[in-house]
């Protein structure tokens, strides 16, 4: 956790519970955008010991898959305008579906039009190959993206 916290009193939302589904939903190994929620949905917020889910900054409806163009999108919401670590979140949504799904989609994430004042600049950064990878290459950062996506059962 961060000293000096952006958004010091969040507000706190209950988990959903999660749906059971059987194996043969998926014969054709399809993606299902609800997969890709139950994955992710447990991400550590990098300010706060809630998960993304709890926060509202990802819902059901913030993923979307494309399978015939082999794309993935995934939008947030961050908890406040000029939340610092959108970026963090963001790279961690990343990292997460670089090793949870097949490589061959394409990942776009992005915060939620109109949700950040800086909204252009976080989405370029998050969506730009050099910048993830030299962002993965400082210990600091790679360490606190490693934090949050540990499974603590929040």
């Amino acid at each position: 956790m961060t000293i000096g916290l952006i958004n010091a009193n969040p507000i706190v939302h209950a988990k959903k519970e999660r749906i059971a589904r059987t194996e043969d939903l998926h014969c054709d190994d399809a993606v299902d955008p609800l997969d890709i929620y139950d994955s992710v949905r447990d991400i550590r917020d990098p300010e706060h010991p809630y998960s993304l889910e709890q926060l509202s900054v990802l819902s059901e409806e913030s993923v979307t898959v494309d399978e015939k163009r082999g794309r993935i999108l995934i939008t947030f919401t961050p908890t406040i305008q000029h939340c610092s670590m959108a970026t963090v979140i963001g790279l961690c949504l990343r990292v997460k579906l670089m090793n949870s799904f097949p490589p061959h989609f394409k990942v776009d994430i992005k915060v939620s039009p109109g949700s950040h004042a800086n909204e252009e600049s976080v989405n370029k950064q998050l969506n730009d190959k050099e910048r993830v990878a030299a962002a993965l290459e400082n210990p600091n950062l790679r360490q606190l993206v490693d934090e949050c996506l540990q499974s603590n059962d929040l």
